[in-house]
């Protein structure tokens, strides 16, 4: 089982040493290779993603990866920017499909920003498009604007795109997700305002004629986000595209009580993964020792599922996290009074302790 070690920037290396601690601990044989993405990659070979660490990407099973990103790094040109190290191998591994769980243990409902009874036993999955949408479509650019109220000023403009073929094997990804759940998703869109996803809309129906098994529902972005507020337990499985999955799969992550708990995953067609934390690099708090690896650590258990068939190590890792948040032991993020404040490496070592 061959896994690149991705760390990057910020709060990435630190949160990344405690899950790669916690796959040493089990009874398996690993290749790791570690190479710098990111900002560290730019300071290294001066791009965010090196041909280098491109290539080790492309050769491995599965991908662990921590977070890329540092406000000093802003004033680069977009190319160079850290974040565009995440963009590029999604692109270069065909990374279409992201897996964004968002369950909230039980242990920790109080930390959450919504009443007990809203999110109690709460789990939803959001499946998100990756690969297309506006984050990719072109044409892009800066130009003077050819029409309009302000002809003949300044403007940026990007493109909003989905293909059929794009759009059907997210949608098949999600309706096989159901089935293995609650048989229930949920399709996001913005049909009535936006060509892109009238025809998202259409061709999501057009595939669950081949799932008379699962109930589908459509809503509009606005009513989703607001419905993830006002009674999040409805939904099962949502699916959308890009940059509305971006933006729900945070709002969900805090029903949760903190992002540091939410792990994700992102497939392309050979199962091959990038698994990484759902929060980013929080440069501020860097070094400190606080971050929660809890997320990156939950995020190596999707790894072992899905890319490295090892679901029943996955299983005892995520029985080790509740065992520790049953033990009362909390990072910052998550503490409440009554329970105990540990670090960064502590939390690490609990959940191996936890493992054995």
């Amino acid at each position: 089982m061959n896994i690149a070690i991705l760390p990057g920037d910020g709060i990435g290396p630190e949160i990344v040493t405690e899950a790669v601690k916690v796959l040493n601990a089990l009874d398996l044989k690993f290749e790791m290779q570690t190479a710098p993405v990111g900002g560290a990659a730019y300071e290294a070979a001066g791009h965010p993603l090196p041909e280098a660490t491109l290539n080790l990407a492309k050769a491995a099973d599965a991908i662990l990866f921590g977070a890329v990103g540092d406000w000093k790094y802003d004033t680069l040109e977009r190319a160079l920017r850290p974040e565009q190290a995440i963009l590029g191998l999604r692109k270069a591994l065909g990374l279409f499909a992201n897996f964004r769980p968002a369950i909230c243990y039980e242990q920790l409902t109080h930390a959450s920003s919504l009443k007990p009874e809203l999110v109690a036993g709460l789990d939803i999955l959001i499946v998100r498009e990756l690969t297309g949408d506006i984050y990719f479509g072109q044409p892009r650019g800066r130009r003077s604007a050819p029409d309009g109220a302000f002809a003949g000023s300044e403007e940026a403009f990007d493109t909003m795109r989905y293909t059929r073929p794009e759009i059907e094997r997210i949608a098949r990804v999600a309706f096989d997700a159901a089935r293995q759940r609650g048989k229930r998703v949920t399709s996001v869109d913005k049909a009535n305002v936006l060509e892109t996803f009238q025809f998202w809309k259409d061709v999501v129906s057009d595939v669950h004629k081949d799932y008379p098994d699962v109930q589908l529902d459509h809503m509009y972005v606005d009513n989703a986000a607001m419905q993830l507020v006002k009674e999040p337990k409805k939904f099962d499985v949502i699916v959308t595209g890009n940059m509305f999955g971006d933006i729900l799969s945070d709002e969900a992550s805090m029903l949760t009580g903190s992002i540091g708990m939410l792990p994700s995953a992102s497939l392309n067609e050979k199962k091959q993964g990038l698994y990484e934390p759902s929060h980013g690099s929080a440069p501020d708090i860097a070094g400190k020792g606080v971050a929660n690896p809890l997320a990156t650590i939950l995020s190596a258990a999707m790894m072992l599922r899905f890319s490295l068939r090892q679901s029943e190590a996955a299983d005892r890792i995520e029985a080790a996290v509740k065992t520790v948040l049953a033990q009362g032991l909390r990072t910052p993020d998550i503490w409440s009074a009554g329970t105990t404040r540990v670090g960064t490496t502590q939390m690490g070592d609990a959940v191996v302790n936890a493992l054995r």
